[in-house]
């Protein structure tokens, strides 16, 4: 089985691009679980992570394609709870969405995907939408 965990925020445009860089991986989804991880960063309403439209549109897609998936979520730091998630299923691979930010935007407010890729300690694959999507 080779599992996949992916970090999920509220964007579906970078959900929809990761479900499909997924599911393009090698084979045909058999033998391919994935770990969806939403990380809330404020939730006055209780809600679950399986409420989040980009969680449930990445969730539609994988499980389209015969993908085993499951969802969880967690508050606090999203860097820490991908890894910890990671960690916790021993996944052969990350997957982020990566977004576009100068270098001082990086510095200034630090960034969830470097944090997962230096600190992951696992492959990590960044996925990204295309300008116009």
């Amino acid at each position: 089985m080779y599992h996949v965990v992916l970090g999920v925020d509220e964007d579906e445009e970078h959900a929809r691009a990761a479900a499909g860089e997924i599911t393009n991986l090698p084979g045909e989804g058999e033998g391919v679980e994935v770990t969806i991880v939403h990380v809330f960063q404020d939730n006055p309403s209780g809600a679950s992570a399986t409420q989040v439209a980009s969680v449930r549109k990445a969730q539609e897609l994988l499980e389209a394609d015969g993908i085993e998936v499951d969802v969880t979520e967690s508050s606090g730091d999203p860097a820490d709870a991908i890894i910890e998630t990671a960690d916790e299923a021993d996944s052969d691979l990350i997957v982020v969405g990566g977004r576009k930010r100068s270098p001082a935007g990086k510095a200034l407010f630090g960034s969830v995907t470097q944090t997962v890729i230096l600190n992951g300690g696992r492959p990590v694959m960044v996925t990204g939408v295309v300008d116009g999507e």
